[in-house]
């Protein structure tokens, strides 16, 4: 399963990174190629987004289902194309470095499934890090950003 994980020190509390991650409407914005969300209830949404492997871009449907809420530290989901056919899971975790720093992880698993999964899985695998790059990044930038705010 293609897989991508990043991680990102900021200088912020980890209630302040908690109370932005436990929030979906806060980072489905931040998904690279990100069209429109919606939630369906406090554990699921579904989430559209422009895909874009280098030769093709195409718009992408999704459900996500938070599985685990572990405050402050962690949100645990799975997810399911709804357009296409992959399934994969992932999580953001915070680790507090002390009391004004925290440490973001930001995880993504996802593979293609069906008779176009390994044609899939191919492309999967250098997105897929990309992304949970991109997405760990922006995250940890809108919170600094809303923290800064909030001064």
């Amino acid at each position: 399963m293609p897989k991508g994980i990043h991680r990102k020190d900021v200088n912020i509390p980890i209630d302040n990174v908690w109370n932005f991650v436990s929030d979906m409407n806060n980072w489905a914005p931040l998904v690279p190629g990100y069209i429109d969300h919606k939630i369906l209830n406090e554990k699921q949404s579904t989430w559209k987004f422009k895909g874009d492997t280098g030769i093709v871009q195409k718009t992408i449907k999704m459900r996500i289902d938070i599985t685990k809420w572990q405050e402050p530290t962690k949100v645990t989901f799975d997810l399911k194309g709804l357009s296409d056919n992959f399934k994969g899971d992932g999580y953001f975790e915070a680790e507090a470095l002390s009391g004004t720093s925290t440490k973001i992880t930001g995880c993504l698993n996802i593979s293609g499934k069906g008779m176009m999964g390994p044609m899939m899985n191919t492309v999967l695998k250098s997105l897929v890090p990309k992304t949970a790059k991109e997405l760990t990044e922006a995250v940890a930038e809108k919170i600094k950003e809303e923290r800064a705010v909030m001064r």
